[in-house]
């Protein structure tokens, strides 16, 4: 086959995102099959595992059928439960907001509890304002969805909210918490109702590194924390479920249409990390620039208003020279006697 029907049919092979620089990458990839994919020449390496913080990502570990047993491992780990939970059932999740806004910040797994438990599972990419009444106003849903016709005595199931959060709510540094379990309690901090709990991931405040992982969940936010950026399974995390876990998210066994579908979300969740740092950094120097402009106004008022208490007191010293009486001197002056006196 000529030289340039290869390199065209080498083309129509590779994934539209397939990230090369040169036709002799291209070649290679043609020659020696995907597994030059992997190779480590190109200039552009995919990382090996997807990212859990896009859509894509956090759906394929914990979104699917076939990976049921990897969310009710998580949700063991994160939740305050007497009975660990056995097997869950994957429902809609009508609490979905309508608006693009949320939809591109938040993404949903719902799901029901062999005992008819509720859980809501979150990944929340960027801050938004009064999140926590938004938490508390979907997490509504499930609890209204349990109405029935007829004569019904309200007797609820319990509700959950677990919500990993790629962005830090506890702005006073003294009290920030990686983990927070929010439940129903009273004035004197006694549970008042178990059926409502929300836990809350603050997932930027996490910086165990291995050898001080001790729980379960320490183990599941590292993993989350740090997927996107391993080579390798860690040796702490050589068992069972989170094999299973790196095997899900390996990059290179999607199928070509999946790894394109991830690449989209992966360039939406960067372009939306950009914003909010973007945006971030205009806040800053924005306040950079006001703060001094406004600490030179202050600083010339001092300056003045202590320029014109000098000039008052030279004005006194003088006077005081001169024999006139400290009331005379003062009524002159605007200074209290007393100072007058210290001159």
């Amino acid at each position: 086959m000529p030289a340039a029907l290869l390199l065209r049919s080498a083309v129509c092979k590779l994934p539209r995102f397939f990230p090369f620089k040169s036709a002799k990458i291209i070649l290679f990839y043609a020659c020696k099959g995907e597994s030059a994919m992997t190779d480590t020449k190109m200039n552009d390496k995919v990382a090996r595992y997807i990212n859990p913080y896009t859509d894509f990502g956090f759906k394929k570990l914990f979104g699917e059928e076939a990976n049921k047993d990897l969310l009710i491992d998580f949700l063991n780990a994160v939740l305050p439960l007497e009975s660990k939970i056995v097997s869950l059932t994957f429902r809609n999740p009508e609490q979905l907001p309508d608006n693009n806004v949320d939809r591109k910040a938040i993404f949903d797994i719902a799901c029901t509890g062999e005992h008819n438990e509720q859980f809501t599972v979150e990944m929340q990419k960027a801050r938004q304002k009064y999140f926590k009444d938004r938490a508390l106003f979907y997490l509504s849903f499930p609890i209204q969805r349990q109405a029935q016709k007829g004569d019904w005595d309200f007797n609820l199931n319990p509700v959950y909210l677990v919500a990993v959060l790629n962005f830090t709510y506890d702005e006073d540094e003294e009290k920030q918490k990686i983990y927070r379990l929010v439940s129903l309690k009273d004035q004197d901090g006694e549970e008042f109702l178990d059926k409502l709990k929300m836990v809350f991931l603050q997932m930027p405040l996490f910086r165990l590194t291995e050898p001080e992982l001790k729980t379960r969940k320490d183990k599941w936010m590292y993993f989350l924390k740090n997927l996107e950026d391993f080579d390798e399974i860690p040796s702490i995390l050589r068992e069972p479920v989170f094999e299973k876990a790196f095997s899900e998210a390996e990059y290179y066994r999607l199928s070509p249409l999946l790894q394109e579908q991830y690449q989209r979300d992966l360039m939406a969740y960067r372009d939306n990390v950009n914003v909010v740092e973007t945006a971030r950094k205009e806040g800053e120097a924005k306040g950079r620039v006001e703060g001094k402009a406004e600490g030179l106004a202050e600083g010339k008022a001092e300056g003045l208003a202590e320029g014109e208490i000098k000039g008052k007191a030279e004005v006194a010293r003088n006077l005081k020279g001169m024999g006139l009486s400290l009331a005379d001197i003062a009524a002159a002056t605007g200074l209290p006697a007393s100072e007058i006196e210290r001159l």
